[in-house]
């Protein structure tokens, strides 16, 4: 293991921090289902929360991405929502996005000890990228919504995707399962940003999915799927980067596996029941606070490079308000989730009641 990463650097385990790793991929892992990003927006700074380095957040989060995401494009594909041709397309260059954030990383990590306010540096670096960019997609959205709500037209907005195809910037590629047409100049634009996104701040979805339903035109559904689809791949290819640094911390993976694995099933059940203008939603007000409880981190790490002056002891108080709407965020959200899920379910089972009843009835 490099010198750098020894000693303080990884996390010591209890039985709360534990806990709160398991809950943490369970949120993860439900809220990924549904709308088909890796997760990693709730739980990398979920994770920074409870004591985690940044970049060890990120790495660990980012090799955890691979087999849940293996998982939920498998249900996704299961139902038709996994355009495999475009995933393939992306991830040429999405590669080389993720090559170039694990060396940024590496840069910005091994300079702690000399001066980098033990890692503050980095985890202010992970913290504005955050928050700048999810802030930017949170609000898009947002703005989304609201016209479509004016309009009465719950469709997302077109004018990106009918800019894009007056230009008809060739060569163009057809893709059958998304229904669509996109240049290939385009999509290697969207795929770099996706990868060093992903290998930056552990969240390459919320780059990846806005982009192929504003950009691209596809369905919120296909877009879940194929971004999950994409994601299997970029989790392998970047958790070899990160590991080859020694950056991560395999046991925090492990127990974010231990709930993710289970709630990405209620997730992608999710997205059968309830409508995809209420998917989109959710999605915008979850990102949205999550940008807000990263923000109330930041002065802690201004602090620890000496860009501000504030008594030490205040530092629980920052990290006490961001865990605390991190997990307002992500457990709202859940909640939400996981009563669409159940009511469609029992709703399911009372109409198979009632059929069984009426067979029964007319057979006697």
């Amino acid at each position: 293991m490099p010198e750098f990463l020894m000693g303080s650097y990884f996390v010591q385990l209890d039985w709360a921090i534990m806990g709160q790793m398991v809950l943490l991929g369970f949120i993860g892992g439900t809220l990924s289902g549904f709308i088909g990003s890796g997760g990693a927006f709730f739980m990398t700074p979920g994770m920074m929360n409870i004591g985690v380095p940044g970049p060890v957040a990120v790495a660990s989060n980012i090799t955890h991405k691979f087999g849940k995401a293996m998982i939920g494009s498998r249900e996704h594909g299961k139902m038709g929502h996994v355009d495999k041709k475009l995933a393939v397309f992306m991830l040429f260059t999405a590669a080389l996005g993720i090559n170039l954030a694990v060396w940024v990383m590496k840069m910005m990590f091994t300079g702690a000890g000399e001066g980098g306010g033990g890692g503050a540096g980095a985890d202010l670096y992970i913290s504005l990228v955050f928050s700048i960019v999810l802030a930017f997609v949170s609000v898009s959205m947002l703005k989304d919504l609201i016209r479509s709500r004016k309009s009465a037209d719950s469709k997302p907005s077109r004018k990106i995707v009918d800019f894009l195809n007056r230009l008809n910037l060739h060569p163009m590629i057809n893709f059958q399962v998304a229904d669509v047409k996109v240049s290939l100049w385009v999509i290697m634009i969207c795929g770099l940003a996706t990868g060093y996104l992903a290998g930056t701040i552990g969240v390459g979805g919320f780059i990846g999915v806005p982009a192929m339903i504003y950009v691209f035109g596809i369905s919120s559904q296909v877009a879940a799927g194929t971004e999950l689809y994409l994601a299997m791949f970029m989790g392998a290819y970047g958790a070899l980067n990160f590991a080859l640094q020694g950056m991560v911390d395999i046991r925090l993976t492990l127990l974010l596996y231990l709930g993710s694995l289970i709630g990405i099933h209620l997730g992608v059940y999710g997205t059968k029941v309830v409508r995809e203008m209420f998917i989109r939603l959710v999605t915008a007000l979850i990102i949205l606070v999550c940008v807000v409880s990263r923000v109330i981190a930041i002065p802690v790490y201004l602090r620890k490079l000496g860009y501000l002056d504030f008594p030490a002891e205040m530092d629980s108080y920052f990290n006490i308000g961001s865990k605390a709407l991190l997990y307002i965020s992500g457990i709202g959200g859940m909640i939400m989730i996981l009563f669409f899920v159940f009511k469609a379910y029992f709703q399911r089972r009372k109409v198979q009641v009632s059929l069984v009843a009426t067979r029964e009835k007319v057979v006697a």
